[in-house]
């Protein structure tokens, strides 16, 4: 898997993936056109985004409905370093489930990439993400 980025100018990228190509950018009152997400902002649409994808995968094989399926995605920005923290994620399914069926769900998280700061030493405890159904 490989993404290719490229500065337009400003604070603009051009984004592509295989034939895909998406616009990054700032609020103008960070100097940009605010004709994109911000770097900040495509982390957690990825993270849903993956979030979303396994849910639905569990919901279809449990042979449950999954259309309407929602999940939101918050982090904090932290200091010292700078960097994302305490992330979020927030499940909605359209029908009411089993405890099994949403103890289920909740175990997904353990197959999401997680975003962990590079610098954080190999002996500290990764941030999993929260996960509420």
């Amino acid at each position: 898997m490989e993404v290719h980025v490229e500065h337009l100018g400003a604070v603009q990228f051009e984004i592509k993936a295989r034939q895909h190509t998406i616009a990054c950018d700032q609020p103008e009152a960070l100097g940009g056109f605010d004709e994109g997400m911000t770097p900040p902002e495509l982390l957690l649409s990825a993270l849903a985004s993956c979030a979303a994808y396994y849910a639905v995968a569990y919901l279809k094989k449990k042979g449950l409905a999954a259309p309407g399926t929602r999940v939101s995605v918050s982090a904090d920005k932290v200091q010292n370093p700078a960097r994302m923290d305490n992330f979020k994620i927030a499940l909605s399914v359209p029908i009411d489930l089993s405890e099994e069926n949403r103890a289920g769900l909740e175990a997904g998280r353990a197959s999401l990439p997680h975003p962990q700061h590079p610098a954080a030493s190999s002996h500290h405890r990764p941030n999993h993400p929260r996960v509420r159904t």
